[in-house]
């Protein structure tokens, strides 16, 4: 190509490229004295961080916002549903994101609610207290140690216990994506972190003058430039700065992408090594314009390439360290072939998300119920030697039997769930052995600690899907606990 024919290239944007992704070390330097400010590197993006938010209902509760606590430490985002705005900001974390709702009122239940829902602890309980009345702090209720004649206030047990859970099942059965699904970019609803670790990788970096960006906005990422074929160039793209510590995908089938663009053939490609121009596994797919489609990926699929030439006798991907993730529109496809639907100029490729798909299933709700709630009317059961919920369930409004009728709205629905029934709640310290059994017989206590340690585990437990049990404390203290090993003596529920 003679001069005349080149366009200008732009030097400014090369540079820019590989400061941002950390390319070169010295222009970071560079940057940093120019700008007035020295950091060691910028922050890694974290590929182990949870992305999806998980709902916590009835969390400034007694072991409500003891689980909240437990997710914010395990890296969880958490949204927790509340009443009363301004109570809640006195009890919980300024980590977490307050929602004002109402399970006994459907209608609060809305898409600000329950956007991005990974999964739902439901700790919400009918309030009970001694008919002599209660400290401020709920002293007496909560020690759970001494019998107060107890009495229920506020609301009924019938709307909390089973309409709210009903409502709350119902709801998030709309909402919850599928529990072989991880969701790894959401950018219907983006934060700023997602903002700030995807970045143009355009031919500029070869000479060319093709332009691109992504912005998140109307509820989607739009990957849109300009592709010029100039300086033989050809390609735009945009990438993830490396994740440390990569997402592991070992337990997934392949990759979703939610997509909606023009009718071009894009490329996608993911990264296990942090070398800025090494082996990408790519899969091209074609779009439909101005339609919304699903783009299926499965890791077995993916080509090895190295500046679109196929690797031969390349390993396949090890789907347990991924690096980022890159999109691109290429006039190339690999070892010197054209893209068949390729056009050079504008293009804009909409992304809703990304997902790991194919994985095991894990359970998506976490009801905390109670031990006892099938004995009430049971043959051959002795009042005398049962729980207080049990003897009162009648003059507590049927408070055990509405909890029975909660946890069966769960198990009709399609949900994969955990259903917890701890004996008597306690303020006392955690760190005991557990001891788990099925059948609604066992009585004894049990720490609100230990039932909050217990729900956030389930989440993480296959063996913990769509089982029901009765939980209590041993006597012995433990530093840890074996939480497959402990479920895995479950049976699922018929």
């Amino acid at each position: 190509m003679s001069d005349k024919n080149r366009s200008q290239w732009d030097l400014g944007r090369f540079v820019e490229t590989l400061t941002y992704f950390e390319v070169i070390p010295f222009l970071n330097w560079v940057q940093q004295l120019i700008q007035g400010r020295f950091t060691d590197s910028q922050a890694k993006p974290n590929g182990g961080k949870n992305v999806g938010v998980i709902l916590v209902a009835g969390a400034t509760g007694g072991l409500g916002k003891r689980v909240v606590q437990r997710l914010l430490e395990r890296g969880y985002k958490v949204r927790a549903l509340v009443r009363d705005i301004e109570k809640a900001r006195t009890i919980l974390s300024d980590d977490i994101d307050l929602v004002v709702g109402d399970i006994t009122k459907p209608e609060t239940l809305t898409p600000v609610v329950m956007a991005n829902i990974q999964a739902v602890v439901c700790c919400t309980a009918v309030r009970v207290q001694p008919v002599e009345g209660d400290t401020a702090d709920r002293a007496k209720y909560y020690q759970g140690i001494k019998f107060y004649q107890p009495e229920i206030v506020g609301d009924t047990p019938e709307n909390v216990e089973y309409q709210g859970v009903k409502n709350l099942v119902e709801t998030a059965v709309k909402y919850l994506p599928q529990a072989n699904e991880k969701l790894i970019f959401d950018f219907s609803n983006p934060s700023t972190e997602l903002k700030n670790i995807w970045g143009a990788v355009d031919d500029v970096v070869m000479g060319g003058v093709s332009q691109s960006n992504i912005q998140l906005v109307e509820n989607a990422a739009f990957f849109a430039g300009n592709v010029s074929t100039a300086n033989s160039g050809g390609f735009a793209s945009v990438r993830t700065r490396n994740f440390d510590p990569p997402f592991d995908l070992s337990g997934y089938t392949g990759v979703k992408l939610r997509v909606k663009g023009d009718g071009q053939r894009y490329k996608f490609f993911l990264r296990t090594d942090t070398q800025w121009d090494g082996i990408g596994y790519s899969y091209s797919f074609d779009t439909i314009a101005n339609t919304w489609i699903d783009v299926t990926i499965p890791f077995t699929d993916l080509t090895p390439v190295f500046r679109a030439k196929t690797v031969k006798d390349c390993p396949p991907i090890d789907s347990k360290r991924i690096r980022s993730f890159q999109l691109m529109l290429s006039k190339f496809e690999y070892d010197n072939a054209l893209n068949p639907n390729f056009s050079p100029g504008g293009f804009v490729l909409q992304l809703e998300s990304i997902k790991a798909y194919g994985g095991e299933t894990f359970p998506q709700f976490i009801l905390v119920s109670s031990a006892g709630v099938t004995r009430p009317g049971r043959p051959g059961i002795n009042l005398e030697e049962e729980p207080p919920a049990v003897r009162l369930n009648d003059q507590l409004g049927g408070i055990l039997t509405w909890k029975l009728k909660g946890e069966d709205s769960l198990r009709a629905s399609r949900i994969p769930y955990t259903i917890v029934r701890p004996c008597a709640l306690t303020e006392e310290p955690g760190g005991k052995s557990l001891i788990l059994e099925q059948g609604d017989n066992i009585r004894g206590k049990i720490s609100r600690e230990d039932v909050a340690e217990l729900c956030v585990q389930a989440l993480q437990q296959r063996k913990a899907c769509n089982v029901t049990f009765e939980v209590k404390q041993a006597e012995n203290s433990v530093n840890s606990i074996d939480w497959h090993q402990l479920f895995s003596n479950l049976q699922p529920d018929k």
